[in-house]
């Protein structure tokens, strides 16, 4: 009789899935055990991956994303284990994990779930291990902030039981979806997952369903899992929040009754108000607060610089109106904003020089547009060269004083020089360095740990892998990559758990891929190393690709006359044109359909594609665009545009 089934919905993580399959593998080889993979129309390679590299998989590929709970019901209605496990494609388990959570479950009868100690890319606990009913009560302390200020607190730490220990086993309410191993017997009684949550309040459903019928719930710390976590929704972005509430609503309308869902309800639509707020506020401010200071601490300058300059000259004041200063200075602080930031001024880490030729770059544009005006409108060139001397000393010294308190993102520096350790035997660590150097990691130093008993002669060789603490401090390793195909999880995630304090960065190569995975934070998507592929996505190609934009908008409005005449579709032309203009659309792209194995930018009015032939099949099509991702250049698009001239309207 299969002992487990395991089952996994996957959707645009193809790196994650492989490392996770390779882990899940390994961990069932003492026992029967089947693997459900359903991939709910991935876009990034998932299913040839899993198809070449894992055949004894049973793979089910939908057309459409149906949402985690049917995609999970697909497996779980053909699934023979006793057990069924519901897991991520982001984790990674130990070899002993499935023998450990089985052995338990078979001495507990009385145990319908069972959630495991999980941790994040660092090896940081994370606190949705074990989680209380959200009640309305309980619901309110999260929502508020009490349960973050009183963790300790059995009253306000219910949401995620944060007063029981870490390190012993407990029941709880609630099991994280990331992590779901239920008795297939209890699933027959108590039905499937509920299809009406598409992405999350499943888990928290199904572990009051199970609780309800009379069984219990346990954390079981025994064993630890990574869960790099945030790879389907980022928690920050306002989707999650719209999506997270609206489950928690439907679980209310299901469960709760009478005062208990009118007040519940009452808080989780409060909730999608503060949270979404909050959201698009820090979003606004994380984007606008620099350049709102830059233009104020600007324009209050040349005002200032106006009357010291008025003192000192014995100009006449009256051939500066003030309507028009009020006019002129906010544009000239406009124009060097802009320009800084189009010249890479506003990237991260703070480059000096781009700043200066962003400046020196406005200035010139603020000259050309003066020496345009009639006479009447022009008032001094010497105040805007003092206002150019003026605006690089604003952006310098504010620049100067961000690094100075050490403000996040802002320093001067270059980024931190990556140190890294490779941990495997020879054969993995030859293979990974060469991945490295294909990348754009571009560390500054590769080290060899050993995990060979035998004596080591590679010229990158530093040490052994059980003197790990001492090449830490020794060589200043800030980074450490574990080859999975020479090491056990168990291993890895022990020494995660022992260097959690260290500062140090950790991913994991699977053997044979040409990625590496890892994860600085439990809310981020997993950093991933593999080679480079998305040269569009660099700021410097995002803002010249956005400023190509504005231009030929502006031409193709004031141009019109000649080239709306010779449009295949003349209804479009002028959408289009104010579409491109507005940032709503780019002229140039994947299409006006997204691609999200490729990196994320605008959708398009043109694209590679209407260069093929008409009747092309698919995969030209995403080959076609994938080398413009990869090869991106400003020529291109120029190239694109005027061979695809009489397709502006499309």
């Amino acid at each position: 009789m299969t002992k487990l089934s395991v089952v996994i919905v996957n959707y645009n993580v193809k790196h994650f899935i492989e490392q996770c399959l390779f882990s899940v593998l390994k961990a069932s080889e003492s026992f029967e055990c089947e693997v459900f993979v359903v991939d709910n129309n991935s876009v990034d390679g998932s299913v040839t991956l899993i198809k070449e590299k894992f055949p004894q998989i049973n793979l089910i590929v939908n057309k459409t994303n149906t949402g985690f709970s049917v995609a999970n019901n697909q497996a779980l209605r053909v699934a023979k284990g006793e057990y069924v496990l519901l897991l991520n494609p982001d984790t990674v388990v130990q070899e002993d994990t499935f023998t450990k959570i089985l052995a338990f479950m078979d001495a507990h009868p009385e145990a319908g779930g069972l959630g495991v100690k999980m941790l994040d890319g660092q090896g940081n606990f994370a606190p949705e291990s074990k989680r209380g009913l959200p009640t309305p009560e309980v619901a309110f302390y999260k929502m508020f902030g009490f349960s973050r200020f009183f963790p300790k607190s059995k009253r306000f730490g219910k949401y995620h039981l944060s007063y029981l220990p870490e390190d012993q086993i407990n029941e709880i309410d609630v099991m994280s979806g990331a992590f779901m191993l239920m008795r297939k017997s209890v699933l027959d009684q108590i039905g499937l997952l509920d299809e009406t949550f598409f992405m999350y309040g499943e888990d928290i459903d199904l572990s009051y369903r199970i609780k309800k019928a009379g069984y219990k719930n346990y954390y079981f710390p025994d064993t630890q899992i990574i869960h790099y976590k945030g790879e389907s929704t980022k928690r920050s972005s306002l989707n999650y929040v719209v999506i997270f509430y609206k489950a928690m609503a439907i679980f209310s309308k299901k469960h709760f009754s009478g005062s208990h869902a009118f007040w519940f309800n009452a808080m989780i639509h409060l909730a999608i108000f503060l949270k979404a707020g909050i959201a698009l506020l820090s979003r606004f401010f994380k984007a606008f607060t620099v350049p709102i200071l830059d233009f104020t601490v600007i324009t209050l300058g040349l005002f200032a610089i106006k009357n010291i300059y008025q003192q000192n000259t014995g100009v006449d004041g009256n051939i500066y109106s003030e309507k028009l200063l009020s006019v002129a200075f906010p544009l000239y602080a406009t124009a060097w904003i802009i320009m800084v930031y189009f010249n890479g001024g506003y990237d991260k880490p703070i480059r000096l020089l781009r700043i200066i030729r962003g400046v020196l770059v406005g200035t010139i544009f603020i000259l050309l547009g003066y020496s345009l005006l009639p006479e009447y409108l022009r008032f001094s060139r010497a105040l805007i060269l003092l206002g150019t001397s003026w605006a690089l000393i604003c952006f310098v010294v504010t620049r100067l004083l961000f690094h100075i308190l050490k403000l996040k993102s802002y320093s001067l520096s270059s980024a931190k020089t990556k140190r890294i350790a490779i941990i495997g035997e020879e054969q993995e660590f030859n293979r990974v360095s060469a991945l490295l150097k294909e990348t754009r990691a571009n560390p500054g130093f590769v080290g060899f740990v050993s995990a060979e008993i035998n004596g080591v002669h590679n010229p990158h060789y530093i040490g052994k892998i059980n003197q790990i603490d001492e090449i830490i401090k020794v060589h200043q390793i800030n980074e450490i990559i574990f080859c999975a195909k020479d090491i056990s999880s168990q291993f890895i995630i022990n020494n995660m758990l022992t260097l959690v304090s260290s500062g140090v960065d950790f991913k994991i190569a699977p053997p044979e891929s040409l990625s590496i995975i890892g994860s600085n934070n439990i809310d981020t998507a997993g950093d991933l190393y593999m080679i480079d592929v998305n040269s569009i996505s660099k700021s410097k190609n995002r803002r010249n690709k956005r400023l190509l934009d504005i231009g030929i908008s502006v031409l193709a409005i004031f141009f019109s006359p000649l080239l709306l005449p010779i449009q295949d579709n003349k209804k479009n032309y002028f959408i289009n044109c104010f579409n491109v203009l507005f940032g709503f659309y780019s002229w140039v792209g994947y299409g006006k359909v997204s691609d999200k194995s490729l990196p994320e930018i605008k959708r398009s009015v043109l694209s590679p594609s209407l260069l093929l032939p008409p009747d092309v099949d698919s995969n030209k099509i995403k080959l076609a665009n994938l080398r413009y991702a990869k090869d991106y250049s400003i020529e291109k698009d120029l190239v694109l545009i005027w061979k695809c001239r009489r397709k502006l309207g499309i």
